[in-house]
């Protein structure tokens, strides 16, 4: 069966953005999917680490260490790695973490943002994170049932593996897991974002995935519905300016807003 899926219009989007949520056992709407959206279905999952290229394994520890260093005036001096981890990836730095979101309108608005590519089809990566569990390695698949949760905060990471270097000899087989960072400003509440980290800098998401097809689908975004799209979230108040709070997020909602569709 693909994994692929494409709407033809808003309402077929709307039924897949929402597949697959209902829950038995509540009773209720609950989805096991985290989404993260790309404006181009082309595009790999492949992390801000991997884009440096080079020896960027080696570089990783050299990108922390000196992060931390520098940025010791922030409130998480006394916080732990996974901490300083999610804080890094936050303001930009190079890390082997991604950025995924339980909203699929959050997703949504990722892949129809950049109005240069909207003679591109989109995609969004629909990711349940409760299967994903079941792929651990014990003691770190031990460590969510002992709280009765589904994907990591660094306290209970933390309890399991203490740094990257511990989790990189659990195994030579890659995994991947989720974290949730703490609340560190408006724009990680507003996106409800956490974070997929991997066992191996060098350890491709996007092959994990593929090698388990049972985990995930794919919205792709027809380029023919992007204007619609991106027409009908802006009246949603899903813009820049709520999920980037903020002068910076003010400026590129209005740019967009009112850049001509030619």
């Amino acid at each position: 069966m693909s994994r692929d899926l494409t709407p033809q219009n808003w309402n077929d989007l709307q039924d897949l953005l929402f597949r697959d949520t209902w829950d038995d056992n509540l009773q209720r709407y609950r989805s096991p999917f985290v989404y993260r959206g790309l404006s181009d279905s082309k595009y790999q999952l492949i992390t801000s680490l991997m884009r440096l290229e080079g020896v960027y394994p080696i570089l990783e520890r050299h990108l922390l260490r000196n992060f931390k260093k520098y940025a010791h005036r922030t409130p998480l001096s006394d916080a732990s790695f996974w901490n300083w981890l999610s804080l890094a990836q936050h303001y930009g730095l190079p890390t082997r973490l991604m950025d995924w979101t339980y909203s699929p309108y959050v997703a949504l608005h990722f892949a129809t943002s950049n109005i240069l590519k909207f003679d591109t089809d989109g995609i969004i990566w629909a990711l349940n994170y409760e299967e994903l569990k079941q792929t651990l390695p014990n003691n770190l698949l031990q460590a969510l049932e002992n709280e009765g949760a589904n994907v990591f905060t660094a306290e209970i990471l933390e309890d399991a593996v203490k740094n990257l270097k511990e989790l990189d000899n659990i195994q030579k087989e890659t995994f991947l897991m989720f974290l949730e960072p703490p609340s560190l400003d408006e724009r990680i509440i507003q996106q409800h974002a956490l974070f997929s980290i991997t066992n191996s800098s060098s350890a491709m998401v996007e092959t994990f995935l593929l090698d388990h097809p049972e985990l995930y689908f794919r919205i792709i975004i027809p380029k023919e519905l992007k204007w619609e799209i991106r027409d009908k979230l802006d009246q949603a108040n899903i813009t820049e300016r709520v999920l980037f709070p903020g002068l910076n997020g003010l400026s590129l909602w209005l740019k967009r807003h009112y850049s001509p569709k030619k």
